[in-house]
This record gives C-alpha cells, sequence and structure tokens, in this order.
C-alpha cells in the first residue's frame, strides 16, 4: 500500500482541487481529507456518508458540588478564568490542563473528555474515504488526523486498495506533521507568489526532516513567470522534480461551481491535461 500526501505551504493554492482530481484519475484509491479544521474535499467528492463516530479529544474539568466547599482555589489558580465567581466551569474556556483538579483539597474537580468533533467513514462515485471535522475552537487536530489516516488504511486493507491519497491542510503545524508521517511521497502545491515560495520552502524543510520525497507542482504558473523562474531554480538547487506547471483557467472556478472536479467538467482543458500527466509522473515514482 502506498501514500501520497497533498500538502500546500498556505491555504488557497489549489491543493483540494488537485487531490480530487486525482481521486478521479486514480479510480482505485482510498481518500484521506486531513485538513479535519476546515475541509472541503466532500465538496467537489460528494460522499455518501456510512459511519459516523465521536472523537473526544480534550478534556473539561467538572466540579462535585458535593464535595465542594468553596475554597476557591480552583478560581486563583485557573489562568484562563474559566471558573466564574460561583464556582462553574466555563466549558469554552477551559483547556483542560487538570491545574484546578490538582490544587482543589477535597478532590471536587474531575477531568473528563468531551466531544470535539467527528470522524467519518464515506463511500463517493470514485472509491472510499475516511475524513473529519474538528469542532470549532477544539485542540487536538493532529489526534483527528491520525484517526482519519487509520480509518483510511483499514479501508485500503479492506478494500484491497494499494494506495491512499491524502488531502493534507495548510502550514507545517501538528496536523501536516501527522499527514506526512510514514508517507512515500508528498506533492507541495504552491503559486508564484512572494508567500507562496517563503512557505513552499518551509514545507520542504519539513519533509527533508521526516525524510519524505518530496514534489512540486505549480500552480497558476503563467500569472507570475517571474516568481514561476524563482520557484523552478529553487527546486533545481534543491534536487526537487517538479512535475506540474498548471496555468490558470477560470474552468477550475466553473467546475467547482458545478461541484465536479477539472477531470469531469473540463476533460479537454489545459488544466486537466496538466494534471493527468502530473499523475502519470507520480504513479511512476509509486510504482503504481
Amino acid at each position: 500500500m502506498k501514500q501520497l500526501t497533498v500538502l500546500s505551504g498556505k491555504g488557497g493554492t489549489g491543493k483540494t482541487t488537485i487531490t480530487a482530481a486525482f481521486a478521479v484519475l486514480a479510480k482505485n484509491a482510498v481518500v484521506a481529507d486531513c485538513d479535519v479544521d476546515a475541509p472541503d474535499l466532500h465538496m467537489l467528492l460528494h460522499p455518501e456518508v456510512m459511519e459516523t463516530r465521536e472523537f473526544r479529544g480534550s478534556k473539561v474539568a467538572v466540579i462535585d458540588k458535593t464535595k465542594c466547599t468553596n475554597c476557591g482555589l480552583c478560581k486563583e489558580n485557573c489562568r484562563f478564568d474559566a471558573i466564574t465567581g460561583d464556582l462553574q466551569v466555563e466549558a469554552i474556556a477551559c483547556e483542560g490542563c487538570g491545574v484546578c483538579a490538582h490544587v482543589c483539597p477535597v478532590g471536587a474537580i474531575t477531568l473528563t473528555e468531551r466531544v470535539s468533533g467527528s470522524s467519518y467513514i464515506s463511500k463517493t462515485q470514485y472509491g472510499f474515504m475516511a475524513h473529519a471535522l474538528l469542532n470549532p475552537g477544539e485542540s487536538n487536530s493532529g489526534k483527528l488526523v491520525t484517526l482519519v489516516r487509520q480509518n483510511a488504511k483499514i479501508l485500503a486493507k479492506k478494500e484491497n486498495r494499494d494506495l491512499i491519497i491524502i488531502d493534507g491542510s495548510p502550514g507545517i503545524g501538528c496536523p501536516v506533521i501527522a499527514s506526512v508521517t510514514g508517507v512515500d511521497a508528498a506533492l507541495v502545491v504552491t503559486e508564484p507568489t512572494l508567500s507562496g515560495i517563503h512557505d513552499l520552502e518551509r514545507v520542504v524543510q519539513l519533509l527533508n526532516h521526516f525524510k519524505v520525497t518530496p514534489f512540486v507542482c505549480v500552480n497558476m504558473y503563467d500569472v507570475n513567470t517571474d516568481n514561476t523562474n524563482k520557484i523552478l531554480t529553487y527546486c533545481k538547487d534543491n534536487s526537487i522534480d517538479v512535475v506540474g506547471l498548471v496555468p490558470f483557467s477560470s474552468e477550475v472556478t466553473k467546475a467547482m461551481v458545478n461541484g465536479k472536479t477539472i477531470i469531469e467538467n473540463f476533460p479537454a482543458s489545459n488544466v486537466a491535461g496538466e494534471i493527468t500527466n502530473m499523475w502519470k509522473k507520480l504513479s511512476t515514482f509509486l510504482d503504481l
């Protein structure tokens, strides 16, 4: 089983658009949407949810009023002001750090797990999909990403699929680290802007640290050819293969408005052709 993660150093580079197109081209892959803070792959693949599970990734303090002596130590020591004047816990402000439970002299405070989000196993027209949604303001997105990847592996083994395509989240934080650990290759989708170049370099550094082979796709490369040349030079100097130069096209937006991938909606377009060629190159590397 091979695993390919599609990443971007910043949001809005076209990462999900390309991931969805890959799902169509692969046909027999399991897709994992690991951008659990703001998932949007479902808008193009239209998954039919088969299984939903609660994700309990954080904790909240609970005060047992039958034991509480109203000493106020919990309120005094809470750095997040999550305990009110009448010693009630504001769940939305509680970080589950456990300080209140530690300082309580009568053991009236305990930490209980709370629902932080949901994970889903779904079926799409092009195969199975594992995805999730973290509730607003909740932490531990890295744990939820790991759960999504575990679900994808289970699906791939059960359905005898030889590829998992992972749609990672932008940036280089915890969910991105959880998205790339142990994968066979990563495609970094960037754009010819100064922020795009900067964030591309950061993602490549991250991939090198985890010894994951990086590939680069420059989306909308013709918007700024000077910056595109800078990206090409950087990749050449660092021995990174640029597998795709995708031109700007309003057809991509039209396809999204129609709720379809560019491969489905405009199969004869230049963008679809370039993504198809890019997929062939990655498939060769992955020995699919």
